[in-house]
Protein backbone atom coordinates (compact mmCIF):
# COMPACT_ATOMS: atom_id res chain seq x y z
CA UNK A 1 0.00 0.00 0.00
CA UNK A 2 2.84 2.71 0.55
CA UNK A 3 3.94 2.41 -3.09
CA UNK A 4 0.01 2.39 -4.10
CA UNK A 5 -0.05 5.95 -1.75
CA UNK A 6 3.24 7.25 -3.25
CA UNK A 7 1.99 7.25 -6.34
CA UNK A 8 -1.75 8.96 -5.39
CA UNK A 9 0.25 11.41 -3.98
CA UNK A 10 2.36 12.01 -6.98
CA UNK A 11 -0.54 11.75 -9.49
CA UNK A 12 -3.55 13.77 -8.92
CA UNK A 13 -6.73 12.12 -10.05
CA UNK A 14 -5.01 8.91 -10.21
CA UNK A 15 -7.44 5.61 -10.14
CA UNK A 16 -7.44 2.89 -8.04
CA UNK A 17 -6.39 1.14 -11.78
CA UNK A 18 -3.56 3.47 -11.91
CA UNK A 19 -2.24 2.85 -8.58
CA UNK A 20 -2.39 -0.76 -9.05
CA UNK A 21 -0.47 -0.54 -12.00
CA UNK A 22 2.53 1.38 -10.97
CA UNK A 23 2.72 -0.95 -7.80
CA UNK A 24 3.05 -3.64 -10.20
CA UNK A 25 5.17 -2.26 -12.68
CA UNK A 26 7.85 -1.63 -9.36
CA UNK A 27 7.44 -4.55 -8.30
CA UNK A 28 7.98 -6.20 -11.73
CA UNK A 29 10.98 -4.29 -11.54
CA UNK A 30 12.26 -5.78 -8.21
CA UNK A 31 11.32 -9.17 -9.60
CA UNK A 32 13.00 -8.42 -13.01
CA UNK A 33 16.47 -6.59 -12.80
CA UNK A 34 18.57 -8.51 -11.18
CA UNK A 35 22.32 -7.61 -10.32
CA UNK A 36 23.96 -10.24 -13.40
CA UNK A 37 27.36 -9.64 -13.62
CA UNK A 38 28.64 -10.89 -16.76
CA UNK A 39 32.87 -11.27 -16.05
CA UNK A 40 35.18 -9.81 -18.25
CA UNK A 41 32.48 -8.20 -20.12
CA UNK A 42 31.10 -5.34 -17.98
CA UNK A 43 33.15 -1.82 -18.27
CA UNK A 44 32.24 1.20 -16.30
CA UNK A 45 30.66 3.83 -17.88
CA UNK A 46 32.05 6.85 -15.92
CA UNK A 47 34.77 8.08 -18.11
CA UNK A 48 37.65 10.48 -17.37
CA UNK A 49 37.90 13.59 -18.68
CA UNK A 50 39.87 12.49 -21.79
CA UNK A 51 37.99 9.29 -22.18
CA UNK A 52 34.93 11.81 -21.81
CA UNK A 53 35.95 13.62 -24.30
CA UNK A 54 36.85 10.86 -27.14
CA UNK A 55 33.70 9.11 -26.32
CA UNK A 56 35.77 6.19 -24.72
CA UNK A 57 34.36 4.19 -22.43
CA UNK A 58 36.42 3.77 -19.00
CA UNK A 59 38.16 -0.02 -18.46
CA UNK A 60 37.48 -1.38 -15.34
CA UNK A 61 40.96 -3.10 -13.85
CA UNK A 62 40.02 -7.01 -13.80
CA UNK A 63 42.57 -8.41 -15.94
CA UNK A 64 40.37 -10.47 -18.13
CA UNK A 65 40.82 -11.43 -21.68
CA UNK A 66 37.49 -10.61 -22.74
CA UNK A 67 37.27 -6.93 -21.85
CA UNK A 68 39.61 -6.50 -24.45
CA UNK A 69 37.09 -7.16 -26.98
CA UNK A 70 35.31 -3.88 -26.49
CA UNK A 71 34.84 -1.46 -29.15
CA UNK A 72 35.11 2.50 -28.80
CA UNK A 73 34.09 4.69 -30.54
CA UNK A 74 35.10 8.43 -31.76
CA UNK A 75 33.34 11.34 -33.19
CA UNK A 76 34.40 14.39 -35.06
CA UNK A 77 35.32 16.19 -37.53
CA UNK A 78 37.27 14.85 -40.45
CA UNK A 79 40.16 17.40 -41.53
CA UNK A 80 42.64 15.01 -43.47
CA UNK A 81 41.77 11.66 -44.94
CA UNK A 82 44.52 9.14 -46.91
CA UNK A 83 44.03 5.36 -47.28
CA UNK A 84 45.76 4.30 -44.88
CA UNK A 85 45.18 7.24 -42.10
CA UNK A 86 42.17 9.34 -41.27
CA UNK A 87 43.00 12.39 -38.97
CA UNK A 88 39.71 14.17 -37.51
CA UNK A 89 39.41 16.82 -35.20
CA UNK A 90 36.75 16.75 -31.57
CA UNK A 91 37.20 18.36 -28.00
CA UNK A 92 40.15 17.31 -27.24
CA UNK A 93 41.49 18.17 -30.09
CA UNK A 94 42.96 16.47 -33.16
CA UNK A 95 43.48 12.86 -33.57
CA UNK A 96 45.18 10.20 -36.02
CA UNK A 97 43.82 7.00 -36.83
CA UNK A 98 44.92 4.56 -38.55
CA UNK A 99 43.20 2.44 -40.93
CA UNK A 100 43.27 -1.35 -41.77
CA UNK A 101 43.74 -2.83 -44.77
CA UNK A 102 39.82 -4.39 -44.84
CA UNK A 103 38.60 -0.87 -43.14
CA UNK A 104 34.94 -0.07 -44.65
CA UNK A 105 33.11 3.26 -44.98
CA UNK A 106 29.53 4.10 -45.08
CA UNK A 107 27.84 7.77 -46.33
CA UNK A 108 24.42 6.76 -47.61
CA UNK A 109 26.16 3.70 -49.04
CA UNK A 110 29.28 1.09 -48.67
CA UNK A 111 32.37 2.73 -49.88
CA UNK A 112 36.31 3.00 -49.82
CA UNK A 113 37.23 5.04 -46.80
CA UNK A 114 40.05 7.18 -48.99
CA UNK A 115 36.84 8.42 -50.61
CA UNK A 116 35.32 10.41 -47.65
CA UNK A 117 35.88 13.86 -47.74
CA UNK A 118 37.86 16.51 -45.02
CA UNK A 119 34.45 18.14 -43.07
CA UNK A 120 32.29 15.20 -43.18
CA UNK A 121 31.21 14.02 -39.79
CA UNK A 122 32.76 10.59 -38.83
CA UNK A 123 31.66 8.09 -36.08
CA UNK A 124 34.77 5.97 -36.23
CA UNK A 125 35.05 2.36 -34.68
CA UNK A 126 38.54 2.02 -32.82
CA UNK A 127 39.53 -2.10 -32.58
CA UNK A 128 39.60 -3.55 -29.59
CA UNK A 129 42.67 -2.45 -27.33
CA UNK A 130 44.02 -0.35 -29.67
CA UNK A 131 43.54 3.76 -29.07
CA UNK A 132 44.58 4.65 -32.82
CA UNK A 133 43.72 1.94 -35.37
CA UNK A 134 40.32 1.91 -36.71
CA UNK A 135 38.49 -0.58 -39.13
CA UNK A 136 34.85 1.44 -39.45
CA UNK A 137 33.53 4.80 -40.44
CA UNK A 138 30.26 6.11 -40.91
CA UNK A 139 30.27 9.69 -42.25
CA UNK A 140 27.32 12.12 -42.11
CA UNK A 141 25.34 9.49 -40.56
CA UNK A 142 21.91 10.70 -39.30
CA UNK A 143 18.75 9.27 -38.07
CA UNK A 144 15.08 10.57 -37.71
CA UNK A 145 12.19 9.29 -35.77
CA UNK A 146 9.43 10.07 -34.47
CA UNK A 147 5.51 10.91 -35.87
CA UNK A 148 5.23 12.27 -38.95
CA UNK A 149 3.43 16.27 -38.24
CA UNK A 150 3.48 17.56 -42.08
CA UNK A 151 4.15 16.65 -45.59
CA UNK A 152 4.63 18.20 -48.86
CA UNK A 153 5.90 15.98 -51.87
CA UNK A 154 9.54 14.53 -51.01
CA UNK A 155 9.30 16.67 -47.58
CA UNK A 156 8.68 15.60 -44.11
CA UNK A 157 8.21 17.35 -41.15
CA UNK A 158 8.90 14.69 -37.87
CA UNK A 159 8.63 15.59 -34.33
CA UNK A 160 10.63 13.40 -32.14
CA UNK A 161 9.07 14.78 -29.28
CA UNK A 162 8.43 18.06 -27.16
CA UNK A 163 12.23 18.52 -25.82
CA UNK A 164 14.17 17.89 -29.59
CA UNK A 165 13.79 20.33 -32.44
CA UNK A 166 11.50 18.61 -35.52
CA UNK A 167 13.22 17.31 -38.22
CA UNK A 168 13.39 17.97 -41.70
CA UNK A 169 13.23 14.68 -43.75
CA UNK A 170 14.01 14.49 -47.77
CA UNK A 171 13.26 11.22 -49.24
CA UNK A 172 15.19 11.91 -52.67
CA UNK A 173 13.20 9.94 -55.52
CA UNK A 174 15.95 6.60 -55.79
CA UNK A 175 14.79 5.92 -51.88
CA UNK A 176 11.33 6.84 -52.23
CA UNK A 177 10.48 2.93 -53.06
CA UNK A 178 12.48 1.49 -50.50
CA UNK A 179 11.18 3.68 -47.65
CA UNK A 180 7.41 3.13 -48.85
CA UNK A 181 7.62 -0.51 -48.86
CA UNK A 182 8.19 -0.39 -45.50
CA UNK A 183 6.40 3.10 -44.41
CA UNK A 184 3.31 3.14 -46.83
CA UNK A 185 1.70 5.67 -45.05
CA UNK A 186 3.62 9.19 -45.01
CA UNK A 187 1.26 11.07 -43.88
CA UNK A 188 0.73 13.49 -40.72
CA UNK A 189 0.15 10.95 -37.52
CA UNK A 190 1.73 7.99 -38.68
CA UNK A 191 5.18 7.16 -37.03
CA UNK A 192 8.50 6.77 -39.07
CA UNK A 193 11.86 5.88 -38.36
CA UNK A 194 14.59 6.15 -41.07
CA UNK A 195 18.47 6.59 -41.59
CA UNK A 196 20.58 8.76 -43.78
CA UNK A 197 22.79 11.68 -44.67
CA UNK A 198 22.77 14.59 -42.37
CA UNK A 199 23.02 17.87 -44.69
CA UNK A 200 23.12 21.58 -43.84
CA UNK A 201 18.99 21.67 -42.91
CA UNK A 202 17.50 18.06 -43.36
CA UNK A 203 18.35 14.75 -43.27
CA UNK A 204 17.99 13.08 -46.77
CA UNK A 205 16.47 9.14 -45.66
CA UNK A 206 17.82 6.60 -47.46
CA UNK A 207 16.94 3.49 -45.37
CA UNK A 208 13.78 2.56 -43.38
CA UNK A 209 15.28 1.74 -40.08
CA UNK A 210 12.51 -0.80 -39.33
CA UNK A 211 8.69 -1.15 -40.32
CA UNK A 212 5.56 1.42 -39.64
CA UNK A 213 3.30 0.02 -37.18
CA UNK A 214 -0.32 0.32 -38.59
CA UNK A 215 -1.50 2.76 -36.26
CA UNK A 216 -1.30 6.94 -35.87
CA UNK A 217 1.38 7.79 -33.37
CA UNK A 218 -1.71 9.20 -31.05
CA UNK A 219 -3.31 5.69 -31.11
CA UNK A 220 -1.13 3.65 -29.54
CA UNK A 221 -2.79 0.64 -28.83
CA UNK A 222 -2.33 -1.54 -25.17
CA UNK A 223 0.04 -4.17 -25.87
CA UNK A 224 -1.61 -7.69 -25.27
CA UNK A 225 -0.28 -8.34 -21.54
CA UNK A 226 2.03 -12.01 -21.92
CA UNK A 227 0.78 -14.83 -19.34
CA UNK A 228 2.58 -15.15 -16.28
CA UNK A 229 5.43 -16.89 -15.84
CA UNK A 230 8.47 -17.10 -13.81
CA UNK A 231 10.38 -13.45 -14.16
CA UNK A 232 13.45 -13.76 -16.73
CA UNK A 233 17.09 -12.59 -15.44
CA UNK A 234 16.77 -9.40 -17.76
CA UNK A 235 14.39 -7.47 -19.89
CA UNK A 236 15.55 -8.29 -23.08
CA UNK A 237 14.31 -6.93 -26.77
CA UNK A 238 15.54 -4.07 -29.12
CA UNK A 239 18.37 -1.72 -28.30
CA UNK A 240 18.25 1.81 -31.27
CA UNK A 241 20.42 4.43 -31.43
CA UNK A 242 19.11 8.20 -31.50
CA UNK A 243 20.34 11.17 -33.65
CA UNK A 244 23.53 13.02 -32.27
CA UNK A 245 22.91 16.22 -33.14
CA UNK A 246 22.04 17.74 -30.04
CA UNK A 247 24.12 15.79 -28.01
CA UNK A 248 28.22 16.57 -27.46
CA UNK A 249 30.32 13.93 -28.84
CA UNK A 250 31.03 10.77 -27.91
CA UNK A 251 28.36 10.58 -24.95
CA UNK A 252 27.82 7.57 -22.88
CA UNK A 253 23.98 6.85 -21.57
CA UNK A 254 20.66 5.23 -22.66
CA UNK A 255 17.01 6.71 -23.03
CA UNK A 256 14.56 4.43 -21.17
CA UNK A 257 10.67 3.73 -22.23
CA UNK A 258 9.55 3.60 -18.89
CA UNK A 259 10.98 6.32 -16.30
CA UNK A 260 9.07 6.30 -12.90
CA UNK A 261 6.37 8.60 -12.62
CA UNK A 262 7.51 10.01 -9.82
CA UNK A 263 10.97 11.20 -10.94
CA UNK A 264 9.38 12.55 -13.58
CA UNK A 265 10.21 13.20 -17.62
CA UNK A 266 10.72 16.11 -19.28
CA UNK A 267 9.38 15.26 -22.54
CA UNK A 268 5.75 13.93 -20.35
CA UNK A 269 5.57 17.66 -18.33
CA UNK A 270 6.40 19.37 -21.92
CA UNK A 271 3.53 17.91 -23.40
CA UNK A 272 1.04 18.29 -20.02
CA UNK A 273 0.79 14.66 -19.64
CA UNK A 274 0.32 13.16 -16.41
CA UNK A 275 2.98 11.01 -15.02
CA UNK A 276 2.40 7.35 -15.76
CA UNK A 277 -0.66 7.97 -18.56
CA UNK A 278 2.03 8.57 -21.60
CA UNK A 279 0.70 6.14 -24.50
CA UNK A 280 2.81 3.13 -24.62
CA UNK A 281 3.11 -0.20 -26.60
CA UNK A 282 4.46 -2.12 -24.08
CA UNK A 283 4.40 -2.46 -19.96
CA UNK A 284 8.11 -2.33 -18.57
CA UNK A 285 8.97 -1.69 -15.12
CA UNK A 286 9.72 1.53 -13.87
CA UNK A 287 13.35 2.97 -13.69
CA UNK A 288 14.75 6.52 -12.50
CA UNK A 289 16.93 8.35 -14.30
CA UNK A 290 20.62 7.38 -13.17
CA UNK A 291 20.07 4.23 -12.98
CA UNK A 292 23.04 1.97 -14.21
CA UNK A 293 22.10 -0.91 -16.61
CA UNK A 294 24.17 -3.53 -17.92
CA UNK A 295 23.22 -3.38 -21.97
CA UNK A 296 24.26 -6.53 -23.55
CA UNK A 297 24.32 -7.00 -27.47
CA UNK A 298 23.07 -10.41 -27.67
CA UNK A 299 24.42 -10.88 -30.87
CA UNK A 300 27.86 -9.59 -30.49
CA UNK A 301 28.02 -10.51 -26.46
CA UNK A 302 29.58 -7.37 -25.43
CA UNK A 303 28.30 -5.68 -22.32
CA UNK A 304 28.33 -1.79 -20.64
CA UNK A 305 27.39 -0.06 -17.89
CA UNK A 306 25.53 3.12 -19.29
CA UNK A 307 23.12 5.56 -17.20
CA UNK A 308 19.88 5.97 -18.07
CA UNK A 309 20.20 9.66 -19.47
CA UNK A 310 16.12 10.28 -20.01
CA UNK A 311 12.56 8.92 -21.29
CA UNK A 312 12.06 7.76 -24.69
CA UNK A 313 9.39 9.06 -25.85
CA UNK A 314 9.52 7.67 -29.70
CA UNK A 315 10.39 4.24 -28.81
CA UNK A 316 7.82 3.28 -26.79
CA UNK A 317 5.24 4.42 -29.42
CA UNK A 318 7.18 1.31 -32.02
CA UNK A 319 5.98 -2.02 -31.46
CA UNK A 320 8.65 -3.88 -33.97
CA UNK A 321 11.57 -6.19 -33.17
CA UNK A 322 15.24 -6.06 -34.50
CA UNK A 323 15.68 -9.00 -36.85
CA UNK A 324 19.06 -8.41 -37.24
CA UNK A 325 21.11 -11.02 -36.03
CA UNK A 326 18.21 -12.89 -33.98
CA UNK A 327 15.10 -11.64 -33.57
CA UNK A 328 14.53 -10.04 -30.00
CA UNK A 329 11.67 -11.01 -27.85
CA UNK A 330 9.77 -7.49 -27.66
CA UNK A 331 10.27 -4.26 -29.47
CA UNK A 332 12.51 -1.35 -28.10
CA UNK A 333 13.72 -1.36 -24.66
CA UNK A 334 16.64 0.99 -24.78
CA UNK A 335 17.61 4.10 -26.70
CA UNK A 336 20.88 4.21 -27.17
CA UNK A 337 23.33 7.30 -27.93
CA UNK A 338 25.74 6.47 -31.10
CA UNK A 339 29.14 6.37 -29.49
CA UNK A 340 27.54 3.71 -26.59
CA UNK A 341 25.87 1.64 -30.03
CA UNK A 342 28.81 1.36 -31.82
CA UNK A 343 30.93 0.44 -28.41
CA UNK A 344 28.63 -2.63 -28.29
CA UNK A 345 28.96 -3.55 -31.60
CA UNK A 346 26.34 -2.23 -33.35
CA UNK A 347 26.25 -1.55 -37.19
CA UNK A 348 24.42 2.06 -37.32
CA UNK A 349 22.69 1.07 -41.17
CA UNK A 350 21.24 -1.44 -39.86
CA UNK A 351 19.81 0.93 -36.86
CA UNK A 352 19.10 -1.74 -34.07
CA UNK A 353 20.13 -5.05 -32.28
CA UNK A 354 18.65 -7.91 -29.98
CA UNK A 355 19.90 -6.67 -26.60
CA UNK A 356 19.33 -7.31 -22.90
CA UNK A 357 19.20 -5.24 -19.58
CA UNK A 358 19.88 -6.02 -16.09
CA UNK A 359 20.53 -3.10 -13.21
CA UNK A 360 24.21 -2.60 -12.55
CA UNK A 361 25.74 -2.73 -8.92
Amino acid sequence: MAVADACCDRCPGASAADTSRFARRRLLKAAVFQPQPAPGQIMAALPGSRRRALGEPQRTAAADPQQARLYRAVTGQITDISPHVVTIGHAAGEQRIALTADATAWRGAPLDPAALRPGDEAVIRLLPSRSDVADRVWANIGRATGTIVNCDADRLLVAEGTTRRQQVVVIPAQARGRIEVRFPSLRPGYLIDVIGIRRRDYLEGLLPATSQPPYRGDLVPAAPQPPARRPADAITGSAVWHDSADEPYGVLGLAYPAIDPAAGCAEDASAGIVPGHAPAYRDLPYLAVGTVLIARNECTGFSCALPVTGCAPTARLFDDRCVYGRLSQRGRVADLTLASFVALGGELEQGCFPASLTIGR
